[in-house]
């Protein structure tokens, strides 16, 4: 009974000291950090400067301010994950959404996710809050274009799998909801080339 006892805290002492430690630093969030060569936050932050730089310099937002003596109104919609990985695209777009309120220059208006909360909150209002502070019903902005796009890629492995070549291309649009005008097209390519190494960290 003690030699199973004492083996037993024998044992469970040796597992605790073989577990592997752990440090955690925190970094700058603009620190590029590639570690396993798939997209990651530096490509989405990538994807969403030059976007916003494109979408502010282009013809359209001068266009419209023109002829319509306001800022645009934009509305959120799809941008697809057509690639082979697993990809976030609420990262980089709400980076846009970001930038575009901050600028001034184009109003941006929920998502259709994001006004359904809203939508039931004006609804119950509407029997539990006072006369002077209930919401109006039917009062919501309506958004003159939609941003919508997608994200592929494109995989080159060596016969090996050791190394690999990864192309992404993000394209994102802005398209006018009444004429479904295309008015604004965004385009972001990103390629990674990844060698991968054994166990030992040898070529």
């Amino acid at each position: 009974m003690k030699y199973s006892l004492l083996t037993g805290l024998l044992l469970a002492f040796v597992l605790v000291g073989c577990r592997p430690s752990q440090k955690i630093t925190r970094i700058n969030p603009n620190t590029t950090t590639d570690l396993s060569g798939k997209w990651n936050d530096t490509d989405a932050r990538l994807v969403a400067e030059e976007m916003i730089t494109d979408a502010l310099s282009k013809p359209w937002l001068n266009q419209f301010n023109r002829n319509n003596q306001k800022p645009p109104v934009v509305i959120v919609g799809r941008v697809r994950n057509e690639s082979m990985e697993h990809i976030e695209t609420e990262v980089f777009t709400k980076e846009l959404e970001r930038s575009f309120v901050n600028s001034g220059e184009i109003s941006v208006v929920a998502s259709s996710e994001e006004r359904a909360d809203i939508r039931d909150e004006r609804l119950d209002q509407q029997a539990n809050a006072s006369y002077e502070t209930t919401k109006k019903l039917g009062q919501e902005l309506g958004a003159d274009f939609m941003l919508i796009g997608n994200i592929n890629s494109i995989v080159d492995e060596a016969v090996d799998s050791r190394t690999l070549a990864v192309f992404y291309t993000v394209n994102l649009e802005f398209v006018n909801i009444q004429t479904n005008q295309k008015v604004w097209i965004g385009n972001k390519k990103i390629k990674k080339f990844i060698e991968r190494r054994n166990y030992r960290g040898m070529p």
